[in-house]
Formats: C-alpha cells, structure tokens, sequence
C-alpha cells in the first residue's frame, strides 16, 4: 500500500529524519514509536503534504506521489488525525466535518439536509452517539477527537495516520476506537498509529518501527517484539522500572479544601480533602469527573459557589490565577497549546513569561538573564531543541510539555498542580518528569497530580482522591490500593 524509501527531512541545518524506509501494508496497522523530538510526527507532516521531503521518495499503491498539502493529500487518500486538535469551535460537528468540500444542490445552495444525513449515517456505523448540532466547544477533548477520527475516515482513504489519538480517551473511549480500527483493517484500509503507550501498540499493531533521532533504529512485527527491547531501541537504555522509588516523606497538612462547589456546569459538589507538606496526591476519576475542574476552582479560574481553600491556614480563595501565583501556587493545564502556550513565542519567551519580575536589571527586562534562565530549563528538561532561541511550535509536543514544566520551575512554587502532565511524552521522558515531581516534593513542595493513566496515578502518588460526577468518592492510600478500587469508586455517584 504505502513505501517510505530514503526519506530525509531537513529544518536549516537541522537533519529532523534521516533516511528513514518502510512498507505499510493493505489492512494492516502500522506502529510508530520514539522519544519526542525523534522524527514520528515530522515524518507524517511529510507523508500529509504539511512539509516537503529534502530527499527520497514515496510510494502510494505502486506510484510516487508527492503532496503539495494536505488538501492533496486527503483528495488523494490519505488522511491524518493529528495529536493536537485543530477546529471551529464555535462551529457545530457537521460544520467541521465538510469543512472545505461542503456539498451544494443544483441552485449552488450548500446542502444541509445531504450534511445531516451523512455525518448520521457516517457516526451510526462507527458505532458514536453524538449531537451533531452542539458547537464543539461544549464537547469534551475526548469527544472532539473522536470526531476528528470519523471526518479522517469520511474522506474513504486508504491510508489513515493517528497522531497519539488515545491522549485524553477513556478506556471505553479507546475500546471503541480500537474495534473501529479493526474494522477499517478488514476494509483493506492501513493505518499509521503513533504512540508513547506501550501496552496500546502491543494490543492492536502488526508491525512496529522504532525511531530515534531521525533514524529508523528497529522494525519488527508486533508478535516477535517484547516492550523491554523496544524500550530501550527508544530510549537508547534499559529502564528496569517505568517509575521511580516514592521515597518522599509527607509532613504535615498544610493545604485543606473545604466544602468546594462550583457555580457553574459541570459541577463541583462538596468537596473537601487535606493535602500534606511534600506530598505527591493523585486525583483519579474517568473523563468529565470533574478533576479539572477542581484544580481550576482552587487555582481561581473557575467561579465558587461555596467553601473555602486554606494554605498555611491562611484563608486563599483565590479569585483569579495571578492571585494564586502570587501565593506560590502553580497549574500545567491539560491542553497545551490552547492556554499553555505562546505559539508565536519561542522558547525563552514561554519560559520566561510567567516570572518576568525576575528577570529585571533596574526598571528594564535583562535579555541576558532570560536567556540564562531558559538555557538552565533546557538543560534541566533535558528538551531537545536547538537553543533558547527557537520557536516553541517547532518543537515536538512532549518538548512543548517540558517548556512548560520549565516556565513553572521558574516561579519555584510551593504547590504544583499538574492535569496531565505527561500527555504525549515518551516513556524515557516520562520516566525523567517522574523523578522531578518525586524530587519537588522531596524538597518540601507539595504536588497535586491528575492522570487518566492508572498505572501513573498508582506509580507516583502517595494517595488518591478520586472522583465520581463532580463530587468527591475516596480517597486512598496508594500503596494500599489497587486498579479495581479505584475503578469502583469512579463510578460509586454515576
């Protein structure tokens, strides 16, 4: 179906890919793995039409082909679901999903009535219940990903890539995609699936290729491989643990949540909880639990409607988010690019931002100690890009993430609340934040992490609070605790 020959990708005089081959096959799914900043998504962007190859070619059924975008590309049969959703929010599912091809009667007058009946007919086979007329700025990521997968399979392509299309899925969620992935799979249809979980691509790929600094490092069928070899093809080590020992010692109480409820939907309803000095606590629940919303009531960005947040025992209800950074609390938020990052900024920007204080000589900013401080982040992170100068949205989205940690560190929080922090991260990556949240907290810091991976919540918290349809079912300690509790209490209040 798809050959990759000798493709190499250069930015400047950066080689991003380097010589990279291989072969989809009809009615097969293709598994592409790597740390970030190895070439994955670049080398899709170049299979999608978004960059051009430097060198190489590629073969589409037999014949080259070469695309001068995207558009190209999906009218040619091959589609992309990317890991950071790009859509008309204010626009409703049917809109976004005829974007640019919207079809029209015989006056030339748009037909939405040929619209309706599509997008029904096209959810109804894959098995998604949606409301087709609701913006999509009502639904939840989770949703709107599952949205964006069906207008990838609306196009009839031949090949589908899937960018991390299972980062903010439930486990329902991803049982649907995957059974919907077979299906495509028995149409003939090959897909390209992109991933940093390891336990998915063992479940549903028949071959894997393992990337790393732009070259192609291992390609093996699925049944052959073991995750501890491809671990370390990725990372370029063994990792005998996918966690570090939680060797922090909590000390007192010092952040207590009391009573909280939310003004607005989706509601927040009594929820009370201590959080110790140096503790690393856990918030679990499924999709639309409410997690997130908690962490944007305690950090001021989401309005009470009762209770009380106390630090030190001093009353902090905050009622914006300046006011609680000014009172050393700190939020990475779940979706980066939305409001996590400046796109347009580079690296030095973004990480400097939040702390800009800081970075004065006299009344006037010091480009040189901004710099400084952006280098020591790079370096710390471990973020693989070129300097302190580069654009942040040339970087790959786990770098992303880790400019982000870097911009809070910054700032030297004394509560770090973290939704999603390893989101698209590689496992040696991951393995890297772990340690630091391990280590803040180490340092008297104290840590308020969500995670719809249950193996991460269970991994690197002391305890768990966990959450059921906005109020608040349990909480745990963690080296009690197990899959099954957990699970059971998400849904005690359904």
């Amino acid at each position: 179906m798809l050959t990759i020959d000798k493709a190499t990708i250069k930015f400047g005089g950066l080689t991003a890919v380097n010589e990279v081959s291989f072969e989809v096959k009809d009615g097969s799914i293709f598994g592409l793995i790597g740390p970030n900043g190895a070439g994955k998504s670049t080398m899709m962007k170049c299979l999608f039409g978004t960059y051009q190859k430097d060198e190489g070619n590629i073969f589409l059924k037999g014949k080259e082909v070469s695309f001068s975008g995207p558009k190209d590309a999906l009218e040619n049969g091959i589609a992309m679901v990317h890991q950071e959703l790009n859509q008309c929010l204010e626009r409703n599912v049917i809109d976004n999903l005829f974007l640019g091809r919207y079809p029209v009667n015989s006056m030339g007058i748009v037909d939405e009535g040929r619209m309706k009946k599509e997008a029904s007919e096209l959810f109804r086979k894959l098995g998604m219940t949606v409301d087709l007329t609701q913006p999509m700025r009502n639904m939840s990521v989770s949703q709107r990903q599952m949205c964006e997968i069906a207008k990838a399979i609306s196009y009839n392509s031949q090949v589908i890539v899937l960018d991390e299309p299972t980062s903010s899925l439930t486990v329902q969620e991803v049982d649907k995609l995957f059974e919907m992935m077979r299906m495509l799979k028995e149409q003939g249809i090959a897909l390209i699936y992109i991933s940093h979980k390891m336990d998915e691509i063992f479940e549903i790929c028949d071959e894997i290729s393992v990337l790393r600094d732009g070259n192609l490092v291992m390609t093996k069928s699925t049944k052959d491989a073991n995750m501890n070899e491809l671990i370390a093809a990725m990372v370029g080590r063994s990792l005998d643990n996918r966690f570090p020992p939680v060797d922090n010692t909590p000390k007192d109480v010092i952040l207590s949540i009391q009573h909280l409820s939310t003004k607005f939907e989706p509601h927040l309803q009594d929820v009370s909880f201590d959080v110790k000095e140096g503790e690393i606590f856990g918030l679990y629940g499924l999709v639309g639990a409410g997690r997130t919303e908690l962490l944007e009531t305690i950090f001021g960005v989401r309005t009470r409607a009762a209770g009380r947040v106390y630090f030190n025992k001093r009353l902090m209800n905050f009622g914006s988010a300046k006011e609680a950074m000014e009172h050393g609390f700190a939020m990475i938020t779940e979706e980066r690019k939305a409001n996590g990052l400046f796109l347009k900024g580079d690296l030095t920007f973004n990480t400097t931002i939040a702390n800009l204080e800081q970075y004065k000589t006299g009344i006037a900013l010091s480009d040189v100690k901004m710099v400084n401080a952006t280098s020591k982040e790079i370096k710390i992170m471990h973020t693989k890009c070129m300097g302190p100068d580069d654009m942040i949205s040339s970087l790959s989205g786990g770098n992303q993430q880790k400019v982000i940690f870097g911009k809070w560190l910054e700032r030297e929080p004394q509560v770090f609340m973290m939704d999603e922090p390893t989101r698209g991260i590689d496992v040696g990556a991951k393995y890297e934040i772990y340690e630091l949240i391990i280590n803040m907290a180490k340092q008297g810091k104290t840590i308020i992490v969500v995670s719809s991976e249950m193996p991460e919540i269970l991994g690197i918290t002391n305890r768990i609070g966990v959450m059921s349809n906005g109020r608040l079912s349990g909480i745990v300690n963690t080296k009690d605790t197990n899959q099954e509790e957990l699970l059971r209490l998400s849904a005690k209040y359904l």
